[in-house]
């Protein structure tokens, strides 16, 4: 069975380019969530307007058929996604699905650090001035199942991210 490796963690966390690098080290397909927003969602969160659960609940079926599609594609060995899921109830979501094993990778980023990275990032249309609401939001995944936390601090580097997942995936 297919493993889908979920790189989680509030918006500046890294998660998308973590998830990135981590597809090209496995040389695996590489979903990221974000590309599945319905426009009005994106519009919103570009105008500052936090995600409500019922405009997150089609987003992530949406998800979850996507790496399902995939995996009944082909034979593959991992999918990796980036994915906020920052609530267990969503994580659930995701992990409701009989094409894959499912794994998150929670990249646990200290706020001072998350503010950082959002002030300087451009071209995206999750604001910064959102980090709040993503926090209230996120509902750390301490006694789940399936779970990897990896620290990231401020000088920790990609490199060093990915490492660490791909010893503790083996």
């Amino acid at each position: 069975m297919t493993r889908a490796v979920y790189v989680m963690g509030v918006s500046g966390s890294g998660k998308s380019e973590t998830g990135h690098a981590l597809a090209q080290a496995l040389h695996a397909p590489f979903l990221d969530a974000d590309d599945l927003h319905a426009p009005e969602a994106i519009e919103a969160m570009a105008r500052g307007i936090p995600l409500t659960d019922t405009d997150r609940g089609p987003w992530l079926v949406r998800v979850r058929s996507a790496v399902d599609a995939l995996c009944q594609e082909g034979q593959l060995d991992t999918i990796i996604v980036a994915c906020s899921a920052l609530r267990q109830a969503y994580r659930d979501v995701l992990r409701d699905t009989r094409t894959a094993d499912v794994l998150f990778v929670y990249l646990a980023v200290e706020r001072s650090v998350l503010e950082s990275r959002l002030a300087v990032r451009q071209g995206h249309f999750m604001k910064a001035e959102l980090l709040s609401s993503q926090l209230a939001t996120l509902e750390l995944p301490a006694d789940e199942p399936q779970i990897l936390t990896v620290p990231v601090q401020r000088d920790t580097s990609l490199e060093e991210v990915v490492q660490d997942i791909l010893t503790r995936l083996r």
